[in-house]
């Protein structure tokens, strides 16, 4: 998206401590300005008309779509950065996505069979989000759309409505666009919800498809009265696709299909034969020319992984604390490991070293990224899109054995490592919403169970606890996943964080932030019991990370995807303490060491320490987008967006070494996540944007 020079007078210089550099766009609500922060960070800030600003009514509007679209910061919107809905000139500043919307892009060209049908997948798993986090859109049409080259964003929250709001449409006005509005929007505007959405994203495709709407007129009074009595025009859909956008644009909202199942229907678009849904199995990648070859190249698997990739930037997530959450899947169960002091979601950091008196790098290919990995015992077990779970040697990355995923792979763009309850590999294959519980040594399933949709799953060995979107939470014996308790917990949040307090034994933790982000309910519960321990609120909207040294730490984050600070809980007296960052950081990811030094990499690449009582040391990387940092014998280690694997000096806040970058020869494959690194047996292994997992001697960095 190209930013314009142009003078509107009125403006203010400043929105807040931002200075308003250039013109982006103009419209009913206001002006948006390009705008940057004092760390560079680019920024879209919207600064409302002047006549508005006095208007009651219109500030309770803008406070409303301040919330929503904090609610829904995520993957698929551009995050909430700051905002001040009571300023003289209320404005709102989010992140700046350079990518034109889908109503240029359609004016130079209209999207092919595959780019129409990846963009499909892409709002549908927007909508799906966005109304996870309790919003309807309702203005859901082309230039609210940009087509940033990770995929879709859906912007503009004007006119949204969280579910729960007491603001109501007032009789008499007409709200949305017509030629993508639903009927019900002009026959019962106090009554949409979501169908609604999925009405308008059906008008989008065909728009995105033809130039055209389904109900085209020069008239908006008679497109009205198409939308709610005629047939569409979906002349110039590929066939595929008409039966879907067909439904998605049915009179009834019931007969509509929910975000979630078109999610499914997509998948079934691109395999309609069910091809090409087995998983690549991991096999060895034969040397490049600077390499020595330690083994020849072994056909594990002939099935060509699969052609439809896309990248989705880390989830900077909804405002009511979805921050952490590794989505495992388009739909189906989450899972969280945090097996010691490195935080949820994630691989345990180290295993206990036990050094090979010499060790040569190998990389192996498992097909379709993003692949997670995690050590436990002798083995490095992975998973990712296609593949359940697979174990992999140390020494030269050889497949023990390889469970396939019975899911496609298409539309899954993340992935989280295999965490071990009572000895068992525990898994949710990405995609899917099966919860297994392997045997390391042969694969074999211990037993399994089925997980309802937008379940997640959580690591306390020996428990592995499911949290339904309900609220209930659940805890299974990790050896024979026998039922130990089930109970709805009230305050029970989105933020979750599992894994070994004092002397070992497991613990769990929840944080649920208020809606409005300014305060936070914290909570341990007894995993081998259910039972409450203990409760605390404190200010901002906080998220676990880890814990060490008998306390608690969580990111303070100011602004949703903004961490300004680290909050230290005693696990014993709930004392908090605070230590605030020189400079805020971006879309936080972060670990605890075992002496409490809590280490953050931001987007835009810095690298923090945090010890005591005040901030460390501050790195600038170079990598813009890096995995989780993991500690290891005096040593950071992340994985950069270009597959480079970096290792830091944790002392000195000193890069000591980093490999070449791993990225893959086509165009368009990424990674939605970066899984972090794994550190065992002196060696620390990655995963790459290419689809390898590789092994490095852990101890020469500086020979990478």
């Amino acid at each position: 998206m190209q930013s314009r020079r142009a003078d509107y007078a009125g403006f203010p210089e400043y929105a807040g401590q931002y200075r308003l550099e250039s013109v982006l766009g103009s419209g009913g609500m206001g002006v948006v300005h390009l705008a940057a922060s004092s760390s560079g960070l680019k920024l879209a800030v919207k600064v409302v008309h002047a006549q508005h600003a006095v208007d009651p009514e219109f500030r309770a509007r803008f406070r409303q779509e301040v919330a929503a679209a904090r609610r829904v910061s995520g993957a698929f919107t551009a995050p909430v950065v700051d905002a001040d809905p009571d300023a003289e000139r209320p404005w709102m500043a989010t992140l700046f996505i350079d990518a034109p919307t889908l109503s240029e892009r359609v004016r130079e060209r209209v999207l092919d069979a595959g780019e129409l049908t990846r963009l499909a997948a892409g709002l549908a798993e927007a909508l799906r989000d966005i109304h996870r986090a309790g919003v309807v859109h309702r203005d859901l049409k082309p230039s609210n759309v940009l087509m940033a080259p990770d995929g879709v964003r859906v912007i503009d929250f004007g006119i949204s409505r969280p579910a729960d709001s007491d603001l109501r449409t007032e009789t008499g006005k007409l709200i949305g666009t017509p030629p993508f509005m639903a009927p019900e929007q002009f026959q019962r505007p106090r009554e949409v919800g979501t169908a609604a959405d999925v009405f308008a994203l059906g008008a989008v495709l065909v728009h995105a498809a033809t130039g055209r709407g389904p109900f085209d007129s020069d008239s908006h009074y008679l497109v009205a009265y198409q939308v709610v009595h005629s047939e569409p025009d979906l002349t110039g859909l590929p066939a595929r696709l008409v039966p879907i956008v067909a439904r998605c644009l049915a009179k009834d909202p019931a007969e509509r299909p929910t975000a979630e199942a078109l999610i499914a229907e997509m998948r079934a678009v691109a395999y309609p034969t069910g091809e090409d849904t087995q998983a690549f199995i991991p096999q060895p990648r034969r040397p490049e020319a600077d390499e020595e070859p330690t083994h020849q190249r072994r056909q594990i698997a002939t099935e060509e992984p699969p052609a439809a990739r896309r990248r989705r930037i880390r989830p900077a997530l909804p405002a009511a604390g979805l921050a952490a959450l590794l989505t495992a899947g388009a739909v189906g169960g989450y899972l969280w490991w945090a097996g010691g002091p490195d935080g949820p979601g994630r691989p345990a950091a180290h295993a206990p070293a036990k050094p090979d008196t010499a060790f040569t790098p190998w990389s192996v290919s498992p097909g379709t990224p993003p692949v997670s990995c995690s050590a436990a015992g002798d083995g490095l077990f992975c998973s990712g899109p296609g593949l359940a779970a697979a174990r992999l040697g140390r020494a030269d990355g050889a497949t023990a054995w390889a469970v396939r995923a019975n899911v496609p792979s298409f539309g899954v763009s993340s992935s989280t490592a295999p965490s071990y309850a009572a000895g068992a590999v525990v898994v949710v294959a990405p995609g899917s919403q099966l919860l297994q519980a392997l045997e390391p040594g042969t694969g074999a399933e211990r037993w399994q169970r089925k997980l309802p949709g937008g379940t997640r799953v959580v690591t306390a060995d020996p428990y592995v606890i499911m949290v339904a979107a309900d609220g209930t939470v659940t805890a299974l014996d990790g050896a024979g996943g026998a039922q130990k308790w089930s109970r709805h917990i009230a305050g029970a949040g989105s933020e979750w964080w599992g894994g070994a307090g004092a002397a070992g034994a497991p613990v769990l933790y929840t944080a649920t932030t208020d809606a409005d982000g300014g305060a936070t309910q914290l909570t341990e519960i007894d995993p081998a019991t259910g039972a409450v321990r203990w409760q605390t609120r404190a200010s901002g909207d906080l998220r676990p990370i880890g814990v060490a040294r008998g306390a608690l730490y969580l990111l303070d984050n100011a602004a949703v995807v903004r961490t300004a600070g680290i909050v230290r809980v005693d696990t014993v007296t709930h004392a908090m303490r605070r230590v605030q960052l020189s400079a805020p950081l971006y879309e936080v990811e972060a670990t605890v060491a075992p002496d409490g030094t809590v280490y953050a990499f931001g987007t835009r690449g810095g690298l923090v320490a945090i010890g005591g009582e005040k901030e460390l040391w501050r790195l600038e990387t170079g990598a813009s987008f890096a995995s989780r940092p993991v500690f290891a014998d005096g040593r950071l280690y992340l994985a950069a967006s270009d597959g480079r694997l970096l290792a830091v000096d944790a002392g000195a806040g000193r890069l000591v070494g980093q490999t070449k970058p791993r990225m893959a020869a086509t165009p368009g494959t990424f990674s939605a996540t970066l899984p972090a690194p794994v550190v065992a047996d002196g060696r620390v292994y990655a995963s790459a944007p290419d689809g390898t997992v590789f092994a490095q001697d852990a101890r020469n960095p500086a020979g990478w």
